[in-house]
């Protein structure tokens, strides 16, 4: 399909109700906004044959709602729509509001979700076929440019179907969509983010999840790998706070699960034996330090490091303690 002959000059020809930094092309495929019943999170996941859609389609905030602008994307529905659900404004209204003020909504997709579940979402006539959405309970699905009719009902059944937490669950939705056939044009970059059920004031702290693939054969795939370790360092951040609280068994826990996550990166164990040796377990955190030396003797100095930056204190029992960790082969 020809689309620069006509669909390009029309969008140019709308000026101020384009915004300024709307893109000419269809910059998205297949979307799913949602919230979750359970937990209260709301998360929006894509994938597109468009560098970078992270940038453009995704947008949630904490105890607020999420939103996927796409198709000819228009990204000021993002904070626009965010401002207007913060004020209370239900998803049907925001919806109505950002759609009717915009002379371009017929080459527009647009999906809300509110605090309250509530979904609305709008498919524009001229979206580029197959072009269309379903909603569901606390969740839509839309797509445009896609190979074939399938992929929103895909995306729809697998997100029901599937287990897990939001992220797990959008996940699942994307490879749902892409095995269905996925965009015409073929795959190149996705995003996941999911943000709190309340905000807590603290917004970097909200965003529970905030991965984006820009530039990749797989992006899909890719995700799903980064997804992973983001579980991993998830665990180890619990198992730091259970250090913290003095809770050497749970930590233990936490640390030997981000391992078997991500069983090659000596990061991982490092900070893990680190932990072990400052809290009553160094020979029980030996092992961990060879295993760590064996596969990169640059963790040695960074070792050594961690004296001066009081991370194991500059004390004679600090110093000899370094130096039994050292002698480790």
């Amino acid at each position: 399909m020809i689309i620069a002959a006509c669909v390009l000059p029309a969008l140019a020809a709308l000026g101020a109700g384009a915004g300024a930094n709307a893109p000419l092309r269809p910059v998205h495929t297949y979307s799913i906004v949602a919230r979750d019943a359970s937990s209260g999170q709301f998360g929006v996941a894509v994938q597109s044959h468009w560098f970078s859609v992270g940038s453009v389609v995704p947008w949630a905030e904490a105890g607020v709602g999420a939103i996927a602008t796409q198709s000819f994307a228009e990204p000021a529905y993002g904070p626009r729509g965010l401002e207007r659900l913060r004020d209370g404004a239900t998803a049907a209204e925001v919806l109505y509001e950002l759609v009717s003020a915009d002379e371009g909504r017929e080459l527009r997709q647009v999906a809300v979700v509110d605090e309250h579940g509530s979904v609305a979402v709008h498919t524009g006539s001229r979206c580029v076929e197959w072009a269309g959405h379903r909603t569901g309970d606390g969740y839509s699905v839309q797509a445009n440019l896609m190979r074939n009719d399938k992929v929103v009902d895909a995306m729809a059944a697998a997100y029901e179907k599937a287990d897990g937490d939001l992220a797990e669950r959008l996940l699942a939705a994307l490879e749902a969509g892409e095995k269905a056939g996925g965009d015409i044009r073929g795959s190149q970059s996705a995003a996941i983010l999911v943000v709190a059920a309340k905000s807590s004031g603290k917004t970097w702290e909200d965003r529970l999840v905030d991965l984006r693939v820009e530039d990749h054969a797989d992006p899909v795939g890719e995700m799903r790998r980064l997804l992973t370790i983001q579980r991993a360092y998830d665990h180890m951040n619990r198992g730091d706070k259970a250090i913290e609280s003095g809770d050497l068994a749970g930590a233990r826990s936490e640390y030997e699960s981000a391992a078997r996550l991500v069983p090659d990166n000596p990061e991982m164990v490092f900070w893990y034996a680190v932990s072990l040796a400052t809290n009553g377990a160094l020979e029980e955190s030996l092992p961990h330090f060879a295993k760590v030396f064996e596969a990169d003797a640059s963790w040695r100095e960074v070792t050594r490091r961690l004296l001066g930056a009081g991370l194991i204190p500059d004390t004679p029992d600090g110093r000899a303690m370094v130096d039994r960790i050292l002698a480790e082969r």
